[in-house]
């Protein structure tokens, strides 16, 4: 029993994604279509980057709590920016968009 436990804890640590690098993200919303890029750098659970996409360029951060992340920005155009995902391998995230007053939606992202 105790070797299943301790196989189970190194699974679940083996499994913590690092989601440092670069991103692109096949985005989906109610306004149409797009993509955008994320440069992300994770220490610990926080993270920090860059978008760069339709909306011009924009500093990001966010957190990542076991296979949940979110990040978000802000923009002038559409206001706050927030992508929610769950970290399906170590390069790819799916989840959803939110684009302020340009609407909501969903996003694949795979890593470079």
């Amino acid at each position: 029993m105790r070797t299943l436990i301790a196989l189970a804890l190194f699974t679940a640590v083996s499994l913590a994604a690092d989601i440092s690098g670069t991103w692109n993200a096949a985005v989906t919303l109610d306004a149409g279509s797009g993509t955008a890029t994320f440069v992300l750098k994770q220490s610990g659970d926080q993270i920090t980057g860059t978008y760069s996409g339709a909306l011009g360029e924009a500093k990001v951060t966010g957190t990542v709590k076991g296979d949940a992340v979110e990040w978000s920005f802000d923009n002038s155009d559409a206001g706050h920016v927030t992508y929610k995902g769950t970290i399906k391998s170590p390069t790819k995230i799916e989840g959803t968009a939110e684009y302020g007053q340009l609407g909501k939606g969903t996003f694949v992202a795979e890593k470079k």
